[in-house]
């Protein structure tokens, strides 16, 4: 989404109110962070851990996060990735590969490959078979004709250049 969407047109914000900004956007995804990692695994006698309705409500957006992030925007990518990584982690396991199917299949660049690789990086920690997952992800929507042409070749080369 382009700044003018934010913003009205007319003089730039002040320094000081995007930083103000940068700082509340980052003290929530903190405390997200917390209440992502903070969930304890339950047991049968245990209720179940506690939901997280921003996350619940984000799980039907992974791909347009996906493409947002993959836009490379200002900072405004740094907190999407980290957005993206954090409903990862909290939602069930096929939201993980379906990010990183995602951002394969949609990234141009190296520098939009890396979100990837980082992204992995981060989940591959926390997330059992991440890669097996992601590459049955791939391979199914390879085979169910969800992707044109140019992006299945652009899926596999980004493939062949993470491997």
């Amino acid at each position: 989404m382009p700044a003018s969407v934010i913003t009205s047109p007319g003089p730039t914000l002040h320094d000081g109110v995007r930083e103000a900004c940068d700082r509340v956007i980052q003290l929530l995804l903190l405390n997200l962070q917390k209440l992502v990692y903070n969930r304890a695994s339950p047991t049968l006698a245990d209720s179940p851990p506690r939901p997280i309705p921003f996350l619940d409500a984000l799980r039907s957006h992974v791909r347009d996060l996906c493409v947002e992030t993959l836009r490379l925007e200002r900072k405004r990518f740094l907190w999407q990735h980290q957005l993206l990584g954090l409903l990862a982690v909290y939602s069930p396991p096929h939201c993980a590969s379906d990010a990183l199917f995602y951002l394969l299949a949609l990234a141009k660049t190296p520098e939009e490959l890396t979100l990837a690789t980082q992204l992995y990086a981060v989940l591959s920690s926390c997330l059992v078979d991440l890669l097996p997952a992601t590459v049955t992800t791939c391979v199914a929507q390879i085979h169910a004709g969800r992707l044109p042409e140019a992006q299945v070749a652009q899926l596999f080369r980004n493939l062949a250049a993470v491997v």
